[in-house]
């Protein structure tokens, strides 16, 4: 299979599990516009490959350090209000969102600075696992604009309103272990085995029940949005489609004869 190519990220598939390392290791990775379309277009390709799970890390020493302020051939991210708004509705938006609405389980590997909108491009899969010399930084106070990417609507979700108002609104570093004690990702390990760590746990959820896992964080994350009732409602129609899946008869059948799982991603 020819997997397509990108300027800014790499896209690699093995065992089910699709990998995108943002590719700009000379700038720490930081995201112009071009990235999170490059990023965008992957996912889209991500169900014709059959991919059951995501890998995001970042090549080089630096997960992202956040937008591109110098700027590449779409245009900087900043320069301006309308200029930032246009970006940010145009190009980074798009892909969070596309990034949100995957049917697979995303784990992301922070080996790095992960600031700005790189901050919360890290904190927007399902499991986000850290190097202890990685740090998380809302950076945007520090040069006079707002949180974006969504970090407004993550981070109070994650770690409080106190902790969130704390990033940022003073812009400090908030190192990978302080992070996991925060309960704001999923692990802090050391550098020489994080990728080893982020690897097995991909290829975990790769091996799982891809259907029931796509709905999981579907119904998970809407919701962080609506009434109790609602997400009663909606576990009954995801257990409706969980339920009809050969996934779901390989588990029954599993348990009864006392056998290890085999789930096919159907």
């Amino acid at each position: 299979m020819t997997l397509p190519t990108f300027d800014t990220i790499r896209l690699e598939l093995a065992d089910n599990v699709a990998t995108i390392t943002l590719n700009r290791p000379d700038r720490l990775n930081s995201m112009p516009p071009a990235m999170a379309d490059d990023i965008r277009a992957a996912l889209d390709h991500l169900p014709g490959l059959g991919a059951r799970a995501l890998l995001i890390t970042g090549e080089g020493r630096g997960f992202c350090s956040g937008a591109d302020l110098a700027g590449d051939r779409s245009g900087g991210a900043v320069g301006g209000g309308a200029r930032s708004r246009s970006a940010l509705r145009g190009h980074y938006n798009p892909m969070l969102l596309a990034l949100a609405n995957l049917d697979i389980p995303v784990v992301v590997a922070v080996n790095g600075p992960a600031a700005g909108v790189g901050c919360s491009f890290a904190l927007s899969g399902d499991f986000t696992i850290a190097g202890k010399s990685a740090y998380f930084l809302q950076a945007f106070v520090n040069i006079g604009l707002v949180p974006d990417g969504g970090s407004s609507w993550l981070l109070p979700r994650l770690v409080g309103v106190p902790r969130a108002l704390q990033m940022m609104m003073l812009g400090e570093k908030i190192s990978g272990e302080q992070a996991a004690d925060w309960g704001m990702i999923y692990k802090c390990v050391d550098d020489a085995d994080l990728m080893a760590e982020a690897k097995a746990l991909a290829a975990r959820l790769a091996n799982g029940p891809t259907v029931a896992l796509g709905t999981m964080r579907k119904i998970l994350r809407e919701g962080l949005s609506q009434d109790y009732s609602a997400t009663l409602d909606a576990e009954a129609k995801g257990q409706f489609v969980a339920g009809g899946t050969a996934d779901a008869m390989e588990g029954i059948m599993a348990f009864q004869q006392k056998r290890k799982t085999e789930f096919k991603g159907k």
